[in-house]
């Protein structure tokens, strides 16, 4: 959530943040108008709590006719106060109901618009020329289908659609991309971490998830417990209610977990194959730092991420995502996007977002530093977080990047280590 205050003091800039991404501008005046009673109510509760404590000291020295009457005031004041009490209360609750309803401030940077209103900021890699190579390439699941890889039919059978089985060399690509994306993340010094799949609510909540969100996550009615659609939402509530010492940061963490998504809304969208799917694994990066660090901490992300996708060879793009596209808690995204050769277009692989103190304040996680006068002072710290490798769509995007002409695949060097030293992967016999 925002801090109340810059909403006091500077209005407008929260309502342009909620134009650019499209919402709900009034939701800005009812927060005033709702921050307002709440500090009323306070001040109101404050003041009949002060006569009641007053009025207590006068008690016990009166006596007959004054004191009776100094006791029927005391009980009219102690209804007073439970009733300023309750509505103190009730307008907290409604302020913060509004407060969480609001999107993160989006950076002054990021272009304006919706999902096709980007910018590109960079290219690398070379597009492969199939055509001059001398063969039509083949998409994802027909050589994965080949290579005896990837199983969508028994995987819709067992589970429904977008569901799949990783088989062979498939199960082992998986392996290897874990692997070596969990080796390039320690070595960047971050704590690799296996996280929970499914969290409370108030940590799925704390990092923004059942706003806009909230479509797309799958809830266990019974447990009341929420499937994470990525280990962004563990990671992050991970110093939940804790105060950090600031020499402590940065604090960076690589989470592997299974995510899921049920990608409502997605009707007949990348139907074919593995890459929009319910059930996934995925590597993700996440920061704690001191707010001043966040753009610079973004911005190592990002090239974490490039350096990723460079070492699998891949032709990919980075992208300043827009406005209307950034979810709730982002300040700002960016995100990594791989040429699909049978799609013709670059495709997301990685994101990484800057949530500034967004997340923090809804988590209460907190940093201690040192203040003027040898003083300690509390306040919110940044969160960030970077996809590494989501591994059906980078299975995806190696499997047709690097497919030959008799229907083998080539392994990026990166890989050779985590496959045994396979340069190949070759179809199987049928």
């Amino acid at each position: 959530m925002i801090d109340l205050r810059l909403l006091r003091e500077d209005p407008d800039r929260v309502r342009a943040s909620q134009r650019a991404r499209g919402e709900d501008v009034g939701i800005v005046d009812e927060l005033l108008s709702a921050d307002e009673r709440r500090r009323a109510s306070g001040v109101r509760f404050d003041e009949l709590r002060a006569e009641q404590k007053s009025l207590g000291k006068l008690i016990p020295k009166a006596a007959g006719e004054e004191k009776a009457e100094l006791l029927k005031k005391a009980g009219e004041l102690s209804a007073a106060v439970k009733a300023a009490d309750a509505d103190r209360d009730r307008a907290e609750a409604e302020a913060q109901a509004l407060l969480r309803r609001l999107g993160n401030l989006v950076h002054p940077d990021v272009p304006v618009g919706g999902e096709d209103d980007f910018a590109v900021l960079e290219t690398h890699g070379t597009i492969r020329d199939f055509e001059a190579e001398g063969f039509t390439p083949k998409d994802h699941l027909e050589l994965g289908q080949a290579l005896g890889a990837i199983d969508v039919e028994r995987g819709a059978k067992v589970s429904g659609s977008r569901f799949y089985y990783l088989t062979g060399v498939g199960a082992l690509l998986e392996l290897a991309l874990v692997n070596a994306a969990i080796a390039q993340a320690t070595a960047a010094g971050f704590t690799p971490m296996l996280t929970p799949a499914l969290v409370r609510p108030q940590a799925m909540e704390g990092t923004g998830f059942l706003g806009q969100a909230s479509e797309d996550v799958y809830h266990l009615e019974k447990d009341d417990r929420y499937l994470v659609g990525t280990s962004e939402v563990p990671l992050a509530a991970y110093h939940m209610d804790e105060i950090i010492d600031a020499d402590e940061l940065p604090l960076r963490y690589a989470g592997f977990s299974t995510c899921f998504r049920r990608e409502a809304g997605s009707y007949g969208k990348d139907t074919r194959g593995i890459f929009r799917v319910h059930q996934f694994d995925k590597v993700e990066m996440f920061s704690f730092v001191a707010p001043e660090d966040a753009e610079a901490e973004h911005r190592r992300l990002l090239e974490w991420e490039k350096q990723w996708l460079t070492g699998l060879e891949l032709p990919f793009q980075v992208i300043d995502v827009a406005t209307g596209d950034l979810g709730a808690s982002a300040s700002r995204k960016f995100d990594c996007e791989a040429w699909i050769p049978t799609q013709g277009k670059y495709r997301e692989l990685t994101s990484t977002s800057n949530c500034d103190e967004f997340q923090a304040r809804r988590l209460a996680v907190r940093m201690r530093e040192a203040a003027d006068g040898g003083k300690q002072q509390v306040r919110p710290l940044a969160t960030l977080n970077g996809t590494l490798c989501a591994v059906p769509r980078t299975i995806v995007a190696i499997l047709e990047n690097h497919q030959q002409a008799d229907g083998s695949v080539r392994v990026p060097e990166v890989l050779r280590p985590y496959l045994g030293g396979r340069e190949l992967l070759e179809p199987v016999a049928r």
